[in-house]
């Protein structure tokens, strides 16, 4: 059970400024589904060592605490969450040398961190283009791209340009981890088992002409277009179910007739069934009930149990 705003605060002022512990922060405008109640205490780290400090106030209080990044894989109830939230904002990209990039975990992936290194002419982050993610969330879920251009439809991941990150372990140690370390899996990776925390990462790219990079991120992004929704028409937390291999979620979906299904202010994307998006002032008990109605359907028409990619925060 949660303290009380007040009593958190008194609580994490002993390690955080208690003038940047905020009360009553409404989580929507943080999320990319732009749907969510408030946090009772916020707090925006923006260097390592704050997003650090904040992690171990969190972890001392033993009050309920929460890591947001872009906010871009996540549905947040209605009744918000009660507890402590950390925003993640570490900035800072750094070029320690000719193949390689250093980002804070807080840089989102697009437009800055690939805007940066696609401007050297460095390669393999670029792949990315048009996914709302930060560093952090990126390694939390082994960030990938079913990528047309060029390897015609690859399928391919973060782990393969990641060298190393630092990382605020469970155990409270900062230390400096390579890429064996995060256990890579299809959406997963050693974040999801361990209380570890990204602080850092760095990543090691290939020298490419700038023409052919941005070559490959106008086709990434016009397969992308064709297939997903525009975040500012149609606010969404991206793929709702696990990939099923050789079949696909949204196929299945879309052949129990569910695509374009709407309820309330929520929506079964038109074009891509595996999408939910938000159509207007949706609440996070509309998508649940498309969520749960895609579920139910699918098990009973097709035998095939649905599997939530998506992390559901707070209260509904």
């Amino acid at each position: 059970m949660s303290p009380s705003p007040d009593a958190l605060v008194r609580a994490l002022s002993t390690w955080l400024p208690e003038d940047r512990l905020l009360r009553d922060v409404p989580l929507a405008p943080l999320t990319t589904f732009r749907i969510g109640g408030p946090a009772d205490v916020y707090f925006r780290a923006e260097t390592p060592d704050e997003l650090a400090d904040a992690v171990q106030a969190a972890r001392a209080v033993a009050a309920p605490w929460f890591l947001l990044g872009r906010g871009a894989n996540i549905l947040v109830g209605d009744g918000g969450f009660r507890g402590f939230v950390i925003h993640n904002a570490v900035a800072g990209v750094d070029v320690p040398d000719d193949t390689s990039v250093r980002a804070g975990a807080g840089v989102e992936t697009f437009p800055d961190l690939i805007q940066a290194t696609v401007e050297r002419g460095l390669g393999g982050l670029h792949h990315f283009v048009g996914i709302p993610s930060t560093v952090g969330g990126a390694l939390w879920q082994n960030l990938h791209f079913l990528s047309p251009a060029p390897a015609r439809e690859r399928t391919v991941f973060i782990e393969e340009v990641l060298e190393s990150a630092e990382l605020l372990t469970e155990e409270g140690e900062r230390t400096t981890v390579g890429v064996d370390y995060f256990e890579f899996g299809y959406d997963d990776s050693i974040l999801h088992h361990r209380d570890d925390v990204v602080l850092s990462a760095t990543f090691r790219l290939e020298p490419t002409p700038v023409e052919e990079l941005r070559r490959v991120m106008r086709e990434n992004l016009a397969w992308r277009d064709e297939r997903h929704p525009d975040l500012w028409l149609y606010p969404c937390a991206g793929s709702i179910f696990q990939k099923i291999e050789g079949i696909g979620a949204g196929r299945l979906i879309d052949e129990c007739g569910l695509k374009g299904h709407v309820h309330g202010g929520a929506g079964i994307f038109h074009k891509h069934a595996n999408i939910v998006v938000n159509l207007g002032g949706a609440t996070a008990v509309e998508v649940r009930h498309l969520i749960d109605l895609a579920q139910e359907t699918v098990r009973r028409e097709t035998g095939h149990l649905l599997q939530p990619e998506i992390t559901f925060v707070g209260d509904f």
